[in-house]
């Protein structure tokens, strides 16, 4: 799925200069729960940025799907961000005025395809919250957001989904949940989850990446 050659990531403005990653070279494979582990400032989010092309390396090549993203334009970027992958995060990140429904109908919206109502409610059933549909995702619990967030994430059909401690606001019995639904996920897809939480990717990773 991706390919890192040698990627290297400094912030720098006028007064100070930050090295997040050095020299970093992966590869990432089509399916699979892989987790990104390790301390604070160790540069996992700047990994997720790079993987999810917001950001670009300083050095270094980056492949998805066989294509060197350094040599595409933005709008070429972008077209891969919003067609192939899904983005879940422990901010939830929800329309909070929105229903459930109308939650995960935008993001087939922002994608240009056609809502599909029977698509959308297999799926809010598939994860339990098909009796929501109609409510106001500020009424939902934590649990609740974190599904819905996973719904929209889902219905995009992506080869990838990419998450930032998305186990982070929830209590363990509701993370729990959320991780087996997503390690269901990465049985046909690629599931990237950041964490800070080494007995988590212990438990559900296929593979480890220590940073």
């Amino acid at each position: 799925m991706y390919l890192l050659k040698n990627i290297k990531k400094v912030y720098a403005d006028d007064k100070n200069k930050e090295t997040a990653l050095n020299n970093i070279s992966i590869s990432f494979p089509n399916s699979g729960m892989v987790f990104v582990v390790g301390k604070s400032g160790s540069g996992k989010t700047t990994l997720l940025n790079l993987l999810s092309f917001f950001d670009t390396p300083t050095e270094g090549t980056i492949e998805f799907l066989g294509v060197n993203i350094n040599s595409v334009n933005d709008d070429k970027r972008s077209f891969f961000r919003k067609n192939y992958i899904g983005f879940v995060s422990q901010e939830f990140n929800l329309f909070n005025s929105l229903s459930v429904y109308e939650n995960v109908a935008f993001s087939l919206e922002v994608q240009g395809k056609k809502i599909n109502k029977t698509k959308i409610e297999s799926l809010l059933e598939r994860l339990g919250i098909l009796e929501y549909k109609n409510k106001k995702v500020i009424n939902l619990s934590g649990g609740q957001k974190q599904r819905v967030a996973i719904a929209r994430a889902l219905i995009k059909n992506p080869k990838v989904i990419l998450c930032d401690e998305p186990t982070g606001a929830l209590d363990s019995t509701t993370s729990v949940q959320v991780m087996e639904l997503l390690k269901e996920v990465a049985k046909d897809r690629l599931v990237i989850m950041v964490t800070h939480n080494p007995e988590l990717a212990k438990k559900y990773s296929t593979r480890i990446v220590n940073l």
